[in-house]
């Protein structure tokens, strides 16, 4: 599957996160979105599962900067508006914060570890 290809990139190898964490069961439940470059290859992903949570989203490094992560994000949101879905939640990699701000999350709560990384819950109403 090319989203898993992406995220073993960014999240295994680029992170360190234990591929046990990072692959789960839920990956069949879920609508994937991946961007492909001119090539083909994927380079960008990220799933929504059931419960409108957002999640696995990864751009390979050499691909950040140039908006996919927002394509796939407004993506994903648009199939859960599709599905009656008023609200889309995420764990965000502090890190990554700010570019979920500026596409209208809204910090949820208080930080947390998650996979030996410090994350914050968001939501966004569609």
């Amino acid at each position: 599957m090319p989203a898993q290809l992406v995220r073993t990139a960014v999240f295994i190898h680029e992170q360190n996160i234990p591929a046990e964490l990072e692959m789960d069961d839920m990956d069949a439940l879920c609508v994937h979105g991946v961007a492909f470059d001119q090539h083909g290859q994927a380079v960008a992903t990220g799933r929504l599962l059931p419960d409108a949570h957002i999640g696995r989203m990864a751009v390979l490094k050499e691909f950040r900067g140039q908006g996919l992560g927002a394509k796939i994000l407004a993506a994903l949101c648009a199939v859960a508006k599709q599905r009656g879905q008023l609200i889309v939640r995420l764990n965000a990699q502090i890190s990554a914060e700010n570019f979920y701000t500026q596409l209208g999350f809204e910090r949820e709560g208080e930080e947390f570890i998650e996979a030996g990384i410090v994350h914050i819950s968001m939501l966004k109403h569609l």
